[in-house]
């Protein structure tokens, strides 16, 4: 299952929960038990390990703006 982050409209407080995708149900925060919150958008990362011609670190990348 996915983590998703959300934030209270509240109190301000952001937090993260595993969810099942798709689950829509309210969220309570974790602060105040408000459940006036929102899912935030997040991104997130991987590495290959395979035997594709990607970067395993983009501080050390030369394929594009991830440094080189």
């Amino acid at each position: 299952m996915p983590i998703y982050e959300f934030k209270c409209d509240e109190c301000g407080a952001a937090f993260s929960e595993i969810r099942r995708i798709g689950d829509d149900k309210q969220v309570p925060c974790q602060e105040c038990g408000s459940v006036q919150t929102k899912k935030l958008i997040s991104s997130f990362s991987s590495l290959s390990s395979g035997s594709s011609p990607g970067c395993a670190s983009a501080s050390r990348c030369s394929h594009g703006a991830g440094g080189g």
